[in-house]
């Protein structure tokens, strides 16, 4: 059916992989514009891997570039991803044709002031995106083949998935690292009340990773469902936003003193005093999904004089790519099975209808995730 190309596993090995020329991918072309189209497979240089994409999640930080215009056209997002490395690069010894893995899209550098100042995500080499699918690179993964580049292959940001780890639970590991990079900003004791505002998936990972601390974690959100997806996973204090006044609720728990740290997983500046309101004096408020400039509103006074941090955590942390590691891949059948946060999964051909669905949350909707494979009829 496709015209195919030979590429080689190394120049040492010559082990063959049949490559199509031409793959299928959705491509962002403007605002609100995204189109299931025929590219060429990305072509790698010396030190590079293709990937071939089994799963890939849509994140909150897609569906706003999609939405807002802030990246220049064309593009191939996505970046949750995990598939099976199907050629490398001449000079790659560390991977294989056929081991499964998953893919980051940045990677710092470990050396310079941002990296020794434990501020990763603003490292001048880990703002410079390392994956491709074709056009300017920007993750790649709403495709079925992603050129790896050689500083992401060199520096840590292919990550291998031991047997028994299905693809989608391993396509957490980057937003679990996220998740667990801010969970560890609030430095949360066991005697700690924690307020989880949103209960999609990222907010409620922040939850569950937050209650492993031994805090006490309230979890609020508008859709009993969610809650109910929480209740799964131990969560047992949930807070019906739909219903409840958040903030009174918060401090009817807590003695009247509010929460000692809040956790902002819900997109916009809406909910920033909501908040603040629900913290006690001394404590902490986190943004997480305020990933986009602009202005907000909130009283100076609460963080003067109350004495409450307001402090935000973006992206992932390299230094406990481990610990992440053995959360995901050890947690897939102790406690911590990521799939059953997926509520969608769509072939590539429906990738619009995916975004569409991603783009306006309801009840019944949770990670939505495009599967190249289920459009070939399963690997």
């Amino acid at each position: 059916l496709f015209p195919y190309t030979t590429l080689f596993r190394s120049a040492e090995s010559q082990i063959e992989t049949m490559i199509p020329e031409t793959m299928q991918a959705v491509v962002y072309r403007g605002v609100n514009d995204m189109r299931v189209e025929t590219v060429p497979v990305p072509t790698i240089k010396p030190g590079e891997l293709l990937v071939r994409i089994a799963t890939c999640g849509i994140c909150g930080t897609d569906l706003k570039k999609i939405h807002t215009g802030s990246h220049s056209a064309p593009r191939i997002f996505g970046h949750e991803m995990a598939g099976t490395i199907a050629a490398v690069g001449q000079g790659v010894t560390e991977y294989a044709v056929g081991e499964r893995v998953m893919v980051f899209h940045h990677v710092p550098c470990g050396e310079c002031y941002y990296c020794r100042k434990r501020t990763p995500a603003q490292c001048p080499l880990y703002k410079k995106v390392g994956v491709t699918a074709g056009f300017e690179p920007s993750g790649g993964g709403f495709a079925e083949y992603i050129r790896v580049m050689a500083f992401v292959a060199a520096n840590g940001g292919v990550v291998r998935i031991p047997d028994g780890v299905p693809f989608e639970q391993a396509a957490f590991v980057e937003p679990v690292n996220t998740v667990l990079k801010g969970v560890k900003l609030l430095n949360l004791a066991s005697d700690d009340t924690v307020l989880v505002i949103g209960q999609g998936p990222i907010g409620l990972m922040h939850a569950v990773l937050a209650s492993r601390t031994g805090a006490r974690v309230l979890t609020s959100d508008l859709y009993p469902e969610r809650h109910a997806i929480a209740a799964k996973f131990g969560l047992k204090h949930p807070i019906h936003a739909g219903s409840e006044n958040v903030v009174e609720r918060v401090f009817a728990e807590t003695d009247g003193r509010g929460a000692d740290a809040v956790i902002l997983a819900v997109g916009g500046n809406a909910l920033i005093k909501t908040a603040m309101d629900a913290a006690r004096p001394g404590g902490k408020v986190m943004l997480f999904a305020q990933t986009q400039h602009g202005e907000a509103t909130f009283d100076p006074g609460t963080v003067c004089m109350d004495e409450k941090t307001l402090l935000g955590s973006y992206s992932s942390s390299f230094p406990i790519l481990d610990e992440v590691k053995d959360l995901v891949f050890g947690g897939y059948r102790n406690g911590f099975d990521l799939t059953q946060l997926i509520s969608h999964r769509f072939p590539l051909q429906q990738a619009v209808v995916a975004i569409e669905i991603a783009s306006h949350p309801k009840a019944d909707s949770m990670k939505i995730m495009i599967e190249p494979v289920l459009g070939r009829g399963g690997d």
